[in-house]
């Protein structure tokens, strides 16, 4: 085992499709996305600095747990998963380019972990920029409020705990997006399937929550959202997982999706007149 020309490769590689990912027409809307939480609350904080509306700072920050759980975890990054890790073979074979990878002399187990670690790191680095800036932008407008030091009481725990959450969505989505990619010629339909899933384990018995991604990560956020609205009598309730469990959880689940799609890459022939 090569380990040293492992690590060259994977390292060539994560270099080459990170400029992709980044820099690509299909970026666009990642970026969109990851914005989307700055661009919410900091309108919402110059709206109430202005005196335009009224707000309580005891409201704020389970108004940011309502919107980090509601849609930054299941739209926004979600979303930005599957156009970031279905893309990376998907959008190969659709455009005609992933025989070059193929043919050169990289073992495709190194290729699928280079693939997997860039389109990581991109989403990491857009999505963690997001769910900082935009709690950071929360934390000045109640401090204001308060008139009390800027991250004080538990925030930075608060911080650290989203921001963990953020990368873990990343790890879980983004491997099962993966595998997608690899294993659907039209990959969106189980992603509208996952999507529909990941939207109705509220009202699923407890052992059923656990198959889901989100159950997980919403044990690990720092404030829990009750569910409300019409259809609060029909959601089920249950415990969240704790994190000693909900980690270690995750990042099995990613070893696991990213081994299957190195297998499934190791077996894959393209056919470019049949896409």
């Amino acid at each position: 085992m090569n380990w040293r020309l492992w690590r060259a490769q994977i390292a060539a590689i994560l270099r080459l499709e990170l400029r992709k990912t980044l820099l690509g027409k299909r970026a666009i809307a990642v970026y969109v996305l990851a914005a989307s939480a700055v661009l919410l609350f900091g309108m919402h904080s110059i709206a109430a600095g202005r005196g335009w509306i009224r707000c309580r700072a005891d409201e704020d920050f389970l108004l940011y747990a309502g919107f980090f759980q509601l849609f930054y975890l299941r739209l926004a990054i979600f979303f930005g998963c599957v156009f970031v890790f279905m893309n990376l073979f998907r959008g190969e074979v659709l455009e005609k380019t992933l025989h070059h990878y193929l043919l050169a002399p990289v073992r495709r187990e190194v290729l699928a972990a280079g693939k997997f670690l860039s389109g990581l790191l991109a989403s990491v680095l857009l999505f963690g920029a997001g769910t900082a800036l935009s709690f950071l932008i929360v934390c000045s407008h109640v401090a204001q409020i308060r008139h009390q030091e800027f991250m004080a009481e538990p925030l930075p725990a608060h911080l650290a705990a989203y921001l963990g959450v953020t990368v873990l969505a990343c790890l879980g989505y983004g491997s099962v997006f993966l595998v997608m990619g690899l294993l659907f010629r039209n990959p969106m339909i189980p992603a509208v399937g996952v999507l529909i899933w990941e939207s109705i384990t509220v009202f699923v018995p407890p052992l059923l929550k656990k198959i889901s991604v989100i159950f997980w990560l919403e044990s690990l956020c720092p404030v829990q959202v009750p569910f409300g609205g019409a259809g609060k009598i029909f959601a089920i309730s249950g415990e969240p997982a704790s994190p000693w469990l909900a980690v270690p959880g995750l990042l099995a689940l990613t070893a696991v999706l990213v081994l299957l799609a190195a297998l499934r890459l190791r077996r894959l022939e393209i056919n470019y007149g049949a896409e």
